[in-house]
């Protein structure tokens, strides 16, 4: 009797490390029940310890040795527009919207929630990218789409994707997602809450004038058509040398490029070099975040994930 006990003890306390990953994941302050991924998600897994890739000066010299990162993101606004990616936290009573695709073949053609007022990437009537960002915070899924346009009963989109928050699987191999690189955005944009908090505990993401006719885990697909080795491939990790002093940075920076080094960033669509991506918010200190620039291309590296 004693034994079967112990054994039932041991399978529970089993049972509750097995749950662990999921319930130490980062949450959002408007969907605290909701972990974006699990901890043990790619996305949340610390590479500061892992080797460098074979060819990394290579990769780094094509970004750019001497360029500096480049937030985009901030407090305010440019030419009219908030600065940095947006994202909506909604509820199962948000109404379901039909979204015309033009990547419907790889996109998940479903209703998605967009609420009335829905904050649109540059602003509703903004060029480039037009990202959409949706957390239904009662179902733990995110909902991200790509060139939002129109109004209520005539949505279109060019490519749309849904996530499990609490899951770890990824797109299906060679799908787009609203990034090129087929990876979800929202988890990896520098937030202030985080900075404010005094960490961030997962992977950045940002963009590169060119690619590679390739990706790698966790990206899913690529777009582009060149072949140069040399070339970083969708979903290939960066981090911020180890060895690189990041004590005179003011605390906003100094938050994000220690995520750098412990996290690092991913690439995750074509645009401009080194910049990296996060949300708008009034809390962000401009002129502390463009001290960012002292980092350039040269003090980073590209990490051997597997």
């Amino acid at each position: 009797m004693k034994r079967r006990s112990a054994l039932c003890l041991a399978l529970a306390l089993l049972a509750v490390l097995a749950l662990a990953p999921a319930a130490g994941a980062a949450r959002l302050p408007r969907a605290p029940r909701c972990p974006v991924f699990p901890r043990d998600n790619p996305w949340n897994q610390r590479v500061d310890r892992l080797p460098v890739a074979a060819g990394s000066a290579g990769i780094v010299a094509s970004i750019g040795l001497e360029q500096g990162l480049h937030p985009d993101f901030g407090s305010g606004r440019y030419e009219g527009r908030p600065i940095g990616i947006p994202f909506d936290v909604v509820s199962r009573r948000t109404r379901r919207s039909r979204v015309a695709l033009d990547y419907a073949g790889e996109s998940d053609r479903v209703r998605y929630p967009i609420p009335p007022r829905v904050h649109i990437e540059g602003g509703a009537g903004a060029d480039g990218d037009r990202h959409a960002l949706l957390v239904d915070r009662d179902a733990c899924r995110l909902y991200e789409l790509f060139a939002l346009a129109g109004a209520p009963g005539r949505w279109t989109a060019g490519s749309g994707a849904v996530w499990n928050l609490r899951s770890n699987r990824p797109r299906p191999r060679g799908w787009t997602s609203a990034d090129a690189a087929g990876l979800p955005i929202l988890p990896a944009l520098a937030r202030y809450d985080e900075v404010r908090r005094g960490r961030i505990r997962h992977a950045l993401r940002f963009t590169v004038s060119q690619t590679r006719r390739a990706f790698v885990f966790p990206a899913r697909h690529f777009a582009s058509s060149l072949t140069d080795p040399a070339l970083p491939r969708m979903g290939e990790r960066l981090r911020l040398r180890g060895d690189y002093d990041i004590s005179r940075l003011p605390r906003q920076a100094r938050v994000i490029a220690r995520a750098l080094k412990q996290y690092g960033m991913l690439v995750a669509d074509n645009g401009s070099d080194w910049y990296v991506s996060g949300a708008p918010h009034g809390g962000w200190d401009n002129d502390a975040l463009h001290e960012l620039g002292r980092i350039r291309g040269a003090d980073f590296e590209v990490v051997q994930t597997g």
